[in-house]
């Protein structure tokens, strides 16, 4: 029997006058965040919130949200974090899917968690950065974790939705709590000296588990950041000593190419670590060496907790591979038919282990169809060389098909962003009457860097097979990301005119 909140309570204990999370000046030692998440404990039992019930937080990085994370979780509820920039229907979707008995907004973020709570026909309640004011705070405080098993939903994360409407899938208690485990302790390798950074978005699985859970189960410091800004994060690197950074792709591009990087005090900087989407080998090489500090990547999904692979400490690092099988977790790389591949062959990557969710909310034929035979169809294209070592091809749906021949999105945008000149490229598949798709590329460039779309054509063509390169290519100011900063392919558009 396990609740995740347990971490929080321990840590309290053991570590009650160190820094539990930070937002500039104002600081909540582990006393404090657990006060504070068991007076929103004491609210939720005084309205009426049972064992099991689902509670909203629709907030972004600032220390309310790990105060009422927490909350919900003492009182033995199950929390749904949603994204603060959704507008008003969106986040009526969620409540409504979820079956929500109450949902919490911040003072910063507008009308639209009222208006849809109004509207679906439960409470919300809209508190500060800081947390709930007292007058809201109702109730006796909750100060020991409500029990709940294993088993038990302890989160609901919906995913983005790339077809038809989010799905909710269940992470238990003991997935996030083993994640979170797995993580701290064989991963990132944090204790109590450590200070993470918290700028990807808590309400998403990689800030949740890895930034969030993790610390407090070890009683680290996670020092927050509302929203990236690549400048803001080398700042508060230099100002807290940072030990530990977390991000995407973009959040590394961004700060290496950002005017303040020659300048930046990073020294402080140990372990820097990668997911959410391929990191380009030339981003990576290029920010080891102006930064030195080693970038480990890894892999994982909402469905899995996240974590499910990474390069890790102590072992060969392989770039532009995500490593090798977390502890607790399985993979292999199967066939259509689920029969593992053979070395070096390309196959969707399944996964079975104690990270994996219980299943889509309200979806028992979603969750049959994604685990099948007790491993769970990640959608991922992947190799694994006899070293064990896997490698993302790509997602299985960005697999474009140009006359008879697959091409994967990741290498070519591999090969552009090889090119002096190019900060962030995207790679998609564009119809074709004789050839079903064509290949083509929208890239953005570096600031104060250009040059013509015929030569990055041509640049790749050096690279790459005959077949692969893009035809068409075309710039844009700046490609469009999710809110981890992951590019978002499926928003790429060709300019109208483009194709045969």
């Amino acid at each position: 029997m396990t609740n995740l909140a347990a971490n929080l309570v321990r840590s309290a204990t053991e570590h009650g006058d160190r820094g539990a999370v930070r937002l500039d000046d104002a600081v909540l030692t582990y006393t404090d965040l657990h006060a504070g998440a068991a007076a929103v404990a004491g609210m939720l039992v005084d309205r009426g919130v049972k064992p099991g019930d689902r509670v909203g937080l629709v907030l972004p990085n600032v220390p309310a949200f790990p105060i009422l994370f927490y909350g919900s979780l003492l009182a033995g509820a199950a929390v749904v974090p949603m994204n603060p920039l959704l507008k008003a229907r969106e986040v009526e979707y969620y409540l409504t899917d979820s079956g929500m008995s109450l949902v919490f907004g911040w003072d910063g973020g507008g009308d639209a968690v009222a208006e849809a709570a109004t509207s679906v026909g439960i409470d919300s309640v809209v508190v500060g950065a800081m947390g709930p004011s007292p007058e809201q705070l109702t109730g006796t405080p909750v100060t020991d974790a409500v029990e709940r098993a294993d088993d038990d939903t302890a989160v609901i994360l919906y995913t983005s939705g790339t077809t038809g409407q989010p799905k909710g899938a269940e992470l238990t208690h003991h997935n996030l709590d083993t994640n979170c485990r797995t993580s701290a302790e064989t991963l990132i390798e944090i204790g109590p000296d450590d200070v993470v950074m918290g700028c990807l978005p808590l309400f998403h699985v990689f800030g949740l588990t890895c930034g969030l859970n993790a610390s407090v189960a070890s009683g680290a410091c996670l020092t927050l950041i509302p929203r990236f800004d690549a400048g803001k994060a080398l700042q508060v690197i230099g100002r807290d000593e940072v030990t530990v950074f977390e991000g995407v792709p973009t959040m590394y591009a961004g700060m290496l190419h950002h005017d303040s990087a020659g300048s930046a005090d990073v020294s402080s900087l140990r372990t820097c670590i990668s997911g959410g989407s391929a990191m380009p080998v030339e981003i990576m090489k290029a920010f080891e060496d102006a930064f030195g500090c080693i970038i480990l990547e890894g892999y994982g999904l909402s469905e899995t907790s996240p974590v499910a692979s990474f390069n890790q400490p102590g072992r060969d690092r392989k770039p532009g591979s995500i490593g090798f099988e977390v502890r607790g977790c399985e993979m292999k790389v199967v066939d259509d038919d689920g029969n593992e591949v053979g070395v070096d062959e390309p196959g969707e990557i399944a996964i079975r282990g104690e990270n994996v969710m219980k299943g889509y909310w309200g979806r028992p034929e979603a969750t049959a169809e994604s685990i099948p035979d007790g491993w769970f169809r990640t959608g991922d294209v992947a190799t694994k060389d006899a070293d064990g070592y896997y490698t993302i091809v790509d997602r299985k749906k960005d697999l474009i098909i140009r006359g008879g021949y697959n091409v994967y999105p990741r290498e070519i945008e591999e090969a552009l962003y090889e090119h002096p000149a190019v900060a962030e490229a995207a790679v998609i598949g564009i119809k074709h009457s004789e050839l079903g798709e064509e290949v083509g590329a929208a890239v953005a460039f570096k600031p104060g860097e250009s040059a013509e779309p015929d030569d990055v054509r041509a640049f790749v063509k050096e690279r790459v097979a005959a077949y692969k390169y893009p035809r068409h290519v075309w710039t844009v100011d700046e490609l469009p990301k999710g809110p981890t900063g992951k590019i978002l392919r499926r928003e790429v558009h060709a300019p109208e005119g483009t194709g045969d």
